[in-house]
């Protein structure tokens, strides 16, 4: 009785298969959303793209929450899942209200430093599915780990200057002459700062578990 009960259970390596699926939608989405801002024909496509990995990206958060609930014992504390779980979901859903912002508005044309931002959202999609196979190994790999969060949060303050940069020249090329074009700029602007502030939320979580487990 006690082993068909076990064979129930979810085993602990669920989470970190989860945890791979996870990062590989969010890294997809991270993908598209770049691609989106080639503009032109790009966009229509890789919208679709980003809706879609955003999807994906939901369906894993549900299953983890659910494991949470079923597994007697999980890999480590269920509120650092449930925090990590979160905050992964966090940063495709900001990746889906900026590609519902440039389709709303109609933007077709960006400027170099969102797409510089936007490399960047790529940069931390492949560092986050860097480290999150590692938390398996947390012991021996948390190092590594607080050298993938640390390249997160640098890469953070990277995107807030090319906001910052991008946004004066928007302002100086349409601030008087066209407000309604400075608007738009300032929202996709918005919306890529908060993609990467998201990573690094990522970030900071998974330093928080290595160093409640090292």
């Amino acid at each position: 009785m006690l082993r068909w009960f076990h064979a129930l259970m979810p085993k602990e390596e669920k989470f970190f298969e989860l945890f791979a699926r996870h990062s590989i939608a969010i890294l997809a989405g991270a993908e598209a959303l770049r691609a989106m801002l080639e503009g032109g024909d790009a966009i229509a496509h890789n919208y679709q793209t980003v809706m879609d990995r955003e999807q994906d990206a939901d369906d894993v958060t549900r299953e983890v929450l659910i494991a949470v609930r079923r597994t007697f014992i999980t890999p480590f504390d269920r509120g650092n899942i449930r925090d990590l779980t979160t905050s992964m979901d966090n940063t495709i859903d900001q990746m889906q209200k900026t590609a519902k912002g440039i389709k709303l508005f109609e933007v077709t044309e960006f400027a170099p430093q969102m797409k510089a931002m936007a490399d960047l959202v790529v940069k931390c999609a492949k560092l986050q599915q860097e480290a999150v196979p590692l938390l398996k190994k947390i012991s021996s790999e948390a190092v590594h780990i607080s050298d993938l969060t640390t390249q997160i949060s640098a890469l953070e303050g990277r995107a807030d200057e090319l906001h910052d940069v991008g946004l004066k020249a928007l302002y100086k090329a349409t601030g008087n002459s066209d407000p309604m074009a400075f608007f738009v700029g300032n929202e996709i602007y918005d919306h890529l700062e908060k993609v990467v502030d998201r990573f690094d939320d990522v970030a900071n979580v998974m330093h928080g578990i290595v160093i409640e487990h090292v």
